[in-house]
């Protein structure tokens, strides 16, 4: 199946989760990934804000608040592809974009180099168990993830997961991704 059917076909049965169900699973995947040694080692971690029926970033970036990580969000240059991370230590440094994206606000927040983020959780719609993803289309994160050096893990629902992706040249694996019944060590699935 290619990118743009299995994209739209995962799209579709997210779109139509129960909002109550959405919250249960989403919640699941957080517990699963606070007891993930990568998070808990993470002194900053980047991910991004999350839109329904994407899993719920929200809790898991004030849950970081919380105890004290730093969380740096991206801002993404539509005319270049390219992405760059401000961390923010309250939502309203945010501000909505185009396709309803909420980034950072450049002028209330400080930039974070690739290289002091120990954790990436990178988003996406389908993902198989080696860690390739098929996400929105935009082509973000592959370009960025090509010189991150740190951890990388996925949160979906089970849903989302399919047997195999396609895989181009550019595409860059996740080495984790935790949903509400598994935690898959695409590392381990690799070898």
């Amino acid at each position: 199946m290619d990118k743009v059917t299995s994209r739209k076909r995962v799209l579709a049965h997210l779109t139509k989760m129960d909002r109550t169900e959405h919250a249960q699973k989403s919640a699941a995947i957080l517990t699963s990934l606070l007891g993930d040694p990568a998070f808990q080692n993470a002194k900053t971690i980047g991910v991004t804000v999350s839109a329904f029926p994407e899993v719920d970033t929200l809790a898991l970036i004030e849950h970081c608040w919380n105890i004290g990580k730093k969380v740096a969000v991206p801002k993404c240059e539509p005319l270049t592809h390219a992405m760059d991370f401000y961390a923010i230590d309250h939502f309203g440094q945010l501000e909505t974009v185009y396709m309803k994206l909420k980034e950072p606000k450049i002028s209330e927040t400080e930039y974070v180099s690739a290289n002091d983020i120990d954790l990436m959780v990178v988003p996406g719609v389908v993902y198989s168990e080696t860690g390739y993803r098929i996400g929105f289309g935009g082509g973000y994160f592959d370009r960025y993830l090509v010189s991150f050096n740190g951890e990388t893990r996925s949160l979906a629902f089970d849903v989302q997961l399919e047997k195999s992706v396609p895989v181009e040249v550019h595409d860059v694996p996740v080495k984790g991704i935790h949903t509400e019944s598994v935690y898959i060590d695409t590392e381990k699935v690799n070898r």
